[in-house]
């Protein structure tokens, strides 16, 4: 039996003793590794353990919280986090019913990264920087690879005793091209729940987006102005994560008025062949897992369905404040972080028009792909392609720079008029909110096609 696994065991029986409407503990343990080369150097190669917790107590209408990296003295972390609580408790905080969940996830054998030795991973970092660096016209490069394997244990007040395995395996490669005047940039991100074969075997990638990058400095900018666009399914799953995705936590609806009007249950915002999907129980993606950071299972959530807002993603607070049901979607990056409600793998599921029947009859468009840059302030949106290309009759034509895509997400939801039969999910980056990042999250798409679409130059 594991350190943490008897901690957990003696502070599942010690928190029953306190007066507090609920208490829950997180207990984890984690190794990491991570290599990254930034042009010719090795810039590190390092491996990490870690061990803590934390303590949450709710007492009326104030939480408290604690985190810790000595696991002893349990009673004084509990009695500190109740004391907190009961220093903002101001009214009342209602928490959705729930059931007592006593179960055991346990990590694929063949899904551990650590059964590869770490000079394995650092030599394929280094082929793959070699690979970059020996293409003409390269300025600098960027390989950064990192791996995780973490054992969590969350116990409540109410009787939940659950423990999680999950790994973890993420990659970044860019490359930066320049010739003297210009400088263009390339790059790819891949991830997986610790299937190291999914990284290793990257090398025609490589090549082709270090060629991508010399590339893009003789390609023509693009006029601004509005175009049909059609989106890849890397950036169009990135759309509906960051434009559309976080607009849809229920803790962001909550809290602002504005957007509780506009985000009202059943209200039109695309056609019916428009489905917005989030769910941990969509099986084997980076964001999946059995139960969420306060035991509640994994769901599939439709935020909207054919074509309509159908639900939000919700902690077990955010749920009975708004009278709905939680979704599992209440996550921290680590036992540092309480929980708070975040995406899992979120996607807009597949259509029926082919890429070909897609482009067909524009006649003169853009077709946008990947992404390496974006911002989004409430609906409004702002995000740069990795890589364009124009449409013209019909057909993919000529390389451009990369582009720049801005707009109001409600209105890009109402002007996708086709939606491909090609989902495919990226696995690679993380997600960041409130000053927890990156947690492991999935987003995907087919191809999808958006009318009217403002377009700038890169």
């Amino acid at each position: 039996m594991s350190q943490i696994e008897n901690i957990a065991k003696e502070a599942s029986e010690i928190i029953k003793k306190y007066d507090a409407d609920y208490i829950e503990a997180h207990f984890e343990e984690s190794t990491s590794s991570h290599i990254s080369y930034r042009g010719k150097k090795l810039d590190s190669v390092d491996s990490s353990r870690s061990i803590g917790g934390n303590i949450r107590a709710k007492v009326k209408g104030g939480w408290g919280f604690t985190s810790f990296n000595n696991l002893g003295d349990l009673p004084a972390r509990i009695e500190q986090a109740i004391s907190q609580a009961k220093l903002i408790s101001q009214g009342d905080i209602e928490l959705t019913p729930a059931e007592p969940v006593v179960d055991k996830v346990i990590l694929d054998a063949d899904k551990n990264p650590f059964k590869v030795p770490l000079s394995e991973k650092k030599e394929l970092a280094r082929e793959y920087n070699d690979i970059i660096r020996q293409t003409p016209g390269l300025q600098t490069s960027v390989v950064s690879y990192g791996d995780s394997v973490k054992k969590t244990i969350f116990i409540n007040s109410i009787g939940s005793f659950i423990s999680q395995e999950r790994a973890d395996i993420t990659i970044y490669l860019m490359a930066v091209a320049t010739d003297g005047k210009e400088v263009q940039q390339s790059s790819i991100s891949i991830g997986s729940r610790g299937d190291f074969s999914r990284v290793k075997t990257l090398h025609s990638q490589v090549k082709e987006m270090a060629d991508k990058s010399v590339e893009l400095l003789a390609a023509p900018q693009a006029k601004g102005g509005e175009y049909t666009v059609v989106l890849d399914p890397v950036l169009a799953g990135v759309f509906v994560h960051e434009a559309f995705g976080h607009l849809s936590e229920a803790d962001f609806v909550y809290e602002n008025e504005n957007l509780r009007r506009i985000m009202t249950l059943g209200k039109e915002f695309g056609t019916k062949e428009l489905n917005i999907v989030d769910g941990a129980a969509v099986p084997s993606l980076r964001g999946s897992f059995k139960y969420d950071d306060e035991g509640t299972p994994a769901t599939k959530t439709y935020l909207i369905r054919e074509g309509k807002l159908n639900g939000r993603l919700h902690s077990r607070e955010t749920a009975a404040k708004m009278g709905e049901q939680p979704t599992g979607n209440a996550r921290s990056i680590s036992y540092r972080f309480p929980p708070i409600v975040r995406m899992t793998n979120t996607y807009i599921e597949p259509g029926t028009t082919t890429f070909e029947e897609m482009i067909a009859d524009i006649k003169e468009g853009i077709y946008a792909k990947n992404w390496y840059g974006g911002t989004t302030s409430m609906e409004m949106f702002t995000f740069s392609a990795g890589e364009a290309y124009m449409i013209r009759n019909g057909k993919i034509a000529e390389m451009i720079r990369p582009i720049v895509l801005t707009g109001n997400v409600f209105e890009t939801l109402k002007n996708i008029d086709a939606i491909g039969n090609d989902l495919d999910m990226n696995e690679g980056g993380g997600c960041g909110k409130g000053g927890q990042s990156p947690l492991p999250v999935s987003n995907g798409s087919p191809h999808i096609r958006i009318r009217h679409c403002l377009v700038g130059g890169a």
